[in-house]
């Protein structure tokens, strides 16, 4: 008879039990934070005698194994909510007696607990869990322990830093095996090795921790980006405009900013008695150019751009490179429309960023739709029926454009409007949201924004929100990583490196490098005395798209042997024919 299925979610929750279980057998006087899982794992915090080493988790594993292997059974209980804050008082178990006093001032009046109980029926391991759990460890797949981290107490830097054991868990060895060889992967292609690597950005602990500083050839794949994006935008119907980094607290206070999201935002600085504070959106200052004079339905739709700067506050343990920082530019726009006009703003939104996203070299999207949750309607701002005939057109763009599939989180709006998510997969699968399609029931209302309909009356538009790449750092962390750092040639800093095999090839060298220069491509020399192996493998670690070498033969003939980074082929051509190649390679 086959074994019931296990659902993999809670496999991996059981498994977090069994590492905790390891954890304890191997430091009895560790104090227990949580558990969760997470996506292809899990992990727990504790709070340890000594830091955790590498060669620890081998240790915990086999542990783990032997655990697994008695099939230990998980058997849940109740217990009133006085009584289990005493139990772990006594066993000094003080982040569990935190966690029960939070749940009784949630009403709680019972916790659950599972219970690890061996083959002899003793139990061996006890835990505060709502689970829920496999029937036994031995039930759970094939696992693997990744790596350790600082994690503070409830993600509050003010709170006690505990170790973070992170593993993997996976029904099959062979599903197990795959992820551990994407994760080497992942690893190679880490945007923040690879940005010190290949000399593209730097963190500073003197500057201040989250703010990047770019160095010359990221801060040109920057501007690439940046560039495209820019003039597609305007091809596309969209206005420039411009607005500074801070902002009066007056306009915040307005907006709702102070109320509704001070917690992201930087702290006051006075100015001539008044307050102002760093800008965590560009939307305020948009509507207020929006105001300054009287609108009318024929000036809609406005589509107004702008690669704008943002500051927010994010807790040092969440930063991480590029993707999480505390100063960033977003490619930010809104679109103000008259209701007519909205659902065909929204298509032009969502086809506008694919088109982007297709271009950068991202294929695979998902979607994701957040809406209100009508059973909490007292933390969304606007009408009920406003909320209902967006989240119905949103939903309407969707099935239009191809994606009858899409995850709908009810109350995963913000305050202010429903939205749409654009999640990618990079080269290795993974899934990263970048894109982001906004609507805005806040601004208009608070800002009294009105435009003179055909029929000579005032009416309040509507306003949507839209970042297709997002946080251009976070895009560009997340580019990097589905490129492994090698960028295509209209990208790169360098398309071409030309080797001269010798020095007496130089003069020849720099004449194609200037050919190549005068036609619109970026090539530089390797003026280095060292041999042409080690020019090539230089070339290599820098990823240049295309490597020319020049030799006796190529300067009779009037060409270049050409070895392409990508197919690590090599073919001798003539300069004009490459040069022909790669302008049209970089043509987007």
């Amino acid at each position: 008879m086959s074994s019931p299925k296990v659902d993999l979610d809670t496999m991996r929750h059981s498994c977090s039990h069994v590492m905790a279980q390891a954890v304890l057998d191997m430091f009895p006087e560790v104090k227990l934070g949580i558990g969760p899982t997470i996506e292809n794992g899990f992990y727990y915090d504790f709070d340890l005698p000594r830091t955790l080493i590498p060669e620890d988790l081998p240790i915990l594993e086999k542990k783990m194994k032997h655990i697994v292997k008695q099939s230990q059974k998980f058997k849940k209980y109740e217990e009133p909510a006085d009584e289990s804050i005493k139990f772990f008082k006594k066993i000094k178990q003080n982040y569990k007696v935190e966690l029960i006093k939070d749940l009784v001032k949630d009403g709680e009046k019972k916790v659950s607990f599972y219970e690890n109980i061996d083959n002899q029926g003793k139990g061996t391991f006890v835990d505060l869990c709502k689970g829920p759990h496999v029937e036994h460890t031995g039930q759970i797949g094939p696992f693997k322990l990744t790596s350790i981290a600082g994690a503070y107490w409830r993600g509050d830097e003010k709170r006690p830093m505990l170790q973070r054991i992170y593993g993997v868990c996976f029904p099959t060895q062979k599903e197990l095996d795959e992820h551990l060889e994407m994760l080497e992967e992942a690893k190679k292609r880490d945007h923040r090795r690879l940005g010190i690597d290949l000399e593209l950005f730097i963190f500073d602990n003197e500057v201040g921790a989250g703010l990047p500083l770019w160095l010359p050839k990221g801060a040109f794949v920057r501007h690439k980006i940046m560039e495209f994006a820019f003039n597609t935008y305007l091809k596309n119907g969209y206005d420039p405009v411009c607005t500074p980094h801070i902002a009066s607290a007056d306009l915040w206070a307005h907006s709702g900013h102070l109320d509704f999201y001070s917690d992201e935002m930087y702290g006051p600085m006075m100015i001539d008695e008044d307050e102002y504070r760093l800008k965590p959106m560009n939307c305020p200052l948009h509507v207020k150019m929006y105001l300054h004079r009287n609108r009318s339905y024929r000036e809609l739709p406005m589509r107004w751009t702008e690669m704008g700067t943002v500051y927010r506050y994010e807790r040092g343990g969440v930063l991480h490179g590029l993707t999480r920082v505390r100063g960033f530019t977003q490619d930010d726009a809104h679109i103000i429309c008259t209701p007519g006009q909205l659902k065909d703003e929204l298509s032009r939104a969502l086809n506008l960023t694919l088109y982007i996203l297709k271009t950068f070299g991202f294929e695979d999207f998902e979607m994701n739709v957040s809406v209100r949750d009508p059973e909490n309607s007292e933390k969304f701002i606007g009408e009920a029926k406003d909320w209902k005939m967006a989240e119905k057109t949103l939903k309407e763009v969707l099935h239009e454009s191809g994606f009858k599939d899409y995850e709908y989180d009810i109350g995963g709006a913000v305050f202010y409007g429903p939205k749409i998510d654009v999640k990618v997969a990079d080269s290795l699968g993974r899934k990263w949201q970048l894109s982001t399609i906004q609507f805005d029931f806040n601004l208009p209302t608070r800002f009294g924004m009105k435009y003179i309909g055909e029929d000579g009356k005032e009416h309040t538009p509507f306003m949507i929100h839209r970042a297709l790449l997002g946080s251009l750092e976070r895009f560009i962390g997340v580019l990097i990583e589905h490129y492994a750092g090698a960028f295509p040639a209209w990208l790169a800093p360098a398309q071409a490196r030309i080797l001269p095999v010798s020095d007496q090839f130089l003069k020849y060298s720099e004449k194609v490098c200037e050919e190549l220069k005068e036609a619109g491509l970026r090539v530089e020399v390797d003026y280095s005395s060292d041999t042409l192996g080690k020019k090539i493998r230089n070339a290599e670690m820098a990823k240049i798209p295309y490597m020319l070498v020049v030799g006796e033969k190529e300067v009779k003939e009037g060409t270049v042997a050409v070895r392409d980074y990508a197919t690590k082929k090599q073919e001798v051509m003539k300069v004009d024919a490459f040069k022909k190649k790669v302008l049209k390679e970089v043509e987007v």
